[in-house]
């Protein structure tokens, strides 16, 4: 974990897509509070929310409200008490994915028309509709990170449709960078390498990512939450501030090999 600093003094964050402590996005908001930032996180359904609270008591989170974004009304009551609570946005965090179990574990051939626009919907159109509205609040520029995986770049067995749904994540977060650039807002994706979350228990054979990621990576060592907490806390601080448009591996290595 990362020791207490003032790296984020002062900047406001929100934090999209925490489903429990051991999520990615619960490293990084963790790495984000440590920093110094204050935070809003979210949570998408009344099932999920015992899940999330621990996480953002833990973090003190200012803002904490339901959001799934699905639902515009939702999206835009979190965006609309961000203006009234903060009256600005530094950064963004959008680590969110999903596709139909079926549709996962198919062949990226076999992959319907409805799954696969689920899945892009959900996990890249979702990020253009928070960037949109995360602009005007970014008025004095801002950051906006999403999380993608090597399997955007490569093909990784089992990994299935969920490749090229990251390699459009990916391709988006490259166009908003010159399209927000202008305004001084920069955006990047972070490429961890494979770890032991909730979404991650979907995919068929996880664990002979794990160890291959284990064995094979020149580091010789798993990524860990914390581990992409630290790089996204550096990412939307002002250490960063030349850095837009790009793919941070946090991956031991991996992705080289």
């Amino acid at each position: 974990m990362l020791p207490k600093s003032r790296l984020l003094a002062g900047k406001k964050g929100l934090v999209v897509g925490v489903a429990n402590d051991q999520s990615i996005a619960a490293g990084c908001a963790r790495a984000f509070q440590l920093s110094g930032a204050d935070l809003a996180l979210t949570y998408q359904t009344e099932k999920s929310r015992k899940f999330v609270e621990p996480v953002a008591q833990a973090v003190g989170a200012d803002i904490f409200l339901p959001l799934d974004v699905t639902d515009d009304a939702q999206t835009d009551a979190i965006f609309e008490e961000i203006q009234a609570r903060w009256g600005r946005l530094d950064f963004l965090l959008h680590s969110i994915a999903f596709c139909p179990r079926e549709d996962l574990h198919g062949r990226v051939v076999d992959c319907s028309k409805d799954g696969f626009g689920i899945a892009m919907d959900i996990s890249v159109h979702s990020l253009i509709r928070l960037a949109k509205r995360a602009e005007p609040l970014m008025a004095d520029g801002g950051t906006i990170l999403t999380v993608s995986y090597h399997g955007a770049e490569k093909v990784v067995d089992n990994y299935n449709i969920m490749g090229p749904v990251k390699a459009a994540l990916e391709a988006t977060t490259r166009y908003l960078a010159v399209e927000l650039g202008s305004k001084n807002i920069r955006v990047n994706a972070m490429s961890p390498g494979p770890l032991q979350t909730r979404a991650a228990s979907g995919i068929d054979h996880f664990d002979a990512l794990i160890d291959d990621a284990r064995t094979r990576a020149p580091l010789s060592q798993l990524t860990t939450i914390d581990e992409v907490g630290a790089m996204a806390a550096c990412l939307v601080s002002d250490l960063a501030r030349s850095v837009t448009g790009n793919t941070a591996y946090i991956d031991g290595g991996h992705h080289v090999v």
